[in-house]
């Protein structure tokens, strides 16, 4: 053997070690309901909370068309990652940077893709801390004596941040599977109790007064800058595509058993679970309190105690998994530059001290800017709608060259026009409630 081969040899099995250490790469031995748990986790966010008030913003008919159109879109882009994974013979696209560079080029698809992915996942971590800080205190002031002292929000979200400097050391996909199941199973139980707790608000004295369904700004400026916060809000709630092809990187693949066939029956059974999830907590929790819901319908909602401050605890489990889901591809990222870039030798101690200062980075921010719906729109327009509703269906065109004016070809621009003009215009309205919240808010309060 030549030297340069040895050589050669050397480096390719340092590769093969670095990649045998990042947590997307380490482990493909999931099955197929690894990648419905964690499919559940991503997708059934805690987003579903706020589509009642998202509805409330909308109106009936706008709001049931963009739930269910929603629904049928993002499903099908998230069709076409899956399928575009193993695109290539012999290659998996492990990471979404990874077919973004395939489809635009190596430099051009890490400009594209990473930003936007760097924004939602980064943006997911703060929305989730403030919520599961907010929810924390939420189960404190339901189950705490009616005297008890106040206490800040900003404190509950350290306390839900710190679990997260434990969990976060988890080293790949596989080892967060059962946090992950916790979470999904948590997502189904507290929407559920979100909807039929609503009913029973009606059915007991709730229903002796008229809702009201009009829109709540008083000015026709208002309505449509509320009107495109709430489009934002529906996208953050469908927005999973993010992971969904480091998700299937941990599936085994052969030439006869491809990982996609497993991973779309997870993915399926996700979907189901969204929808079962969604819908009634929507529609029901709209139909019940029209535009006199919290942008958290938890919040609205005050009796039975007991079952409120359950399903506010369930919410707390469900983001502590969810976090972790959205946690792991930037700390891929964070570890991959670190070894590759700046040389650093891959052990626990980098390990602990990149993803140790990310999850602080995100609570820190939390703290600064809870403005849970506001945050929503912002994020869920400016990046969602990019990576879950447009991106998927350009790469798809770009790769796999479907016919002209074909059913294929025409879906994908109808989906691709609908997403950039909910890009465009949904963070106008998230920005300007942030921007109104933040006149009365003080900040670290």
């Amino acid at each position: 053997m030549t030297p340069s081969a040895m050589n050669m040899t050397k480096e390719q099995k340092e590769q093969q070690d670095i990649d045998d250490w990042l947590p997307i790469t380490s482990s493909r031995k999931a099955k197929w309901w690894y990648s419905a748990f964690h499919n559940v986790t991503a997708l059934v966010g805690a987003g579903v909370l706020s589509l009642p008030y998202a509805m409330s913003e909308l109106g009936w008919g706008p709001g049931v068309a963009a739930m269910i159109l929603s629904w049928v879109i993002t499903l099908y882009t998230l069709w076409q990652m899956v399928e575009m994974h193993e695109c290539v013979p012999g290659k998996r696209f492990d990471r979404y940077h990874e077919l973004g560079q395939h489809a635009f080029g190596q430099k051009l698809g890490l400009w594209i893709v990473v930003p936007q992915q760097l924004i939602v996942e980064v943006g997911v971590c703060i929305v989730y801390m403030v919520t599961g800080g907010k929810s924390l205190k939420k189960f404190h002031d339901v189950v705490a004596p009616a005297d008890a002292a106040p206490i800040r929000t900003s404190y509950f979200i350290v306390i839900f941040g710190s679990a997260h400097l434990l969990l976060s050391q988890l080293p790949n996909f596989n080892s967060i599977t059962v946090v992950s199941l916790a979470a999904a199973v948590m997502s189904l139980s507290y929407s559920t109790i979100a909807w039929v707790a609503s009913l029973e608000h009606r059915r007991h004295g709730g229903s002796s007064h008229v809702v009201d369904y009009s829109m709540t700004a008083s000015t026709s400026a208002g309505r449509t800058f509320n009107f495109l916060s709430a489009l934002g809000d529906v996208a953050f709630a469908y927005a999973g595509h993010n992971v969904v092809l480091e998700i299937q990187a941990t599936i085994p693949s052969t030439p006869g058993k491809p990982s996609k066939k497993p991973m779309w029956l997870g993915v399926m059974v996700a979907y189901l679970v969204v929808a079962v999830c969604y819908l009634p907590v929507a529609f029901v929790g709209y139909y019940v309190f029209g535009n006199a819901v919290d942008d958290n319908i938890l919040i609205t909602l005050e009796k039975p105690r007991w079952l409120i401050a359950a399903a506010n605890m369930f919410v707390v489990v469900h983001v502590i998994g969810s976090y972790q889901i959205y946690a792991m591809p930037v700390f891929d990222m964070l570890e991959t530059f670190l070894v590759k870039k700046l040389r650093f030798h891959p052990g626990w101690p980098l390990r602990l001290i990149a993803r140790s200062l990310y999850v602080v980075f995100t609570m820190i921010v939390g703290i600064a800017i809870p403005f849970f719906g506001g945050l929503l729109g912002f994020f869920g327009g400016f990046a969602f709608a990019p990576t879950t509703y447009f991106l998927p269906c350009i790469m798809w065109l770009i790769i796999m060259k479907p016919k002209k004016f074909g059913f294929s070809w025409c879906t994908n621009w109808i989906c691709i026009i609908i997403g950039v003009l909910l890009s465009l215009l949904a963070p106008i309205g998230g920005l300007r409630s942030i921007i109104i919240n933040a006149k009365t808010y003080k900040f670290f309060s």
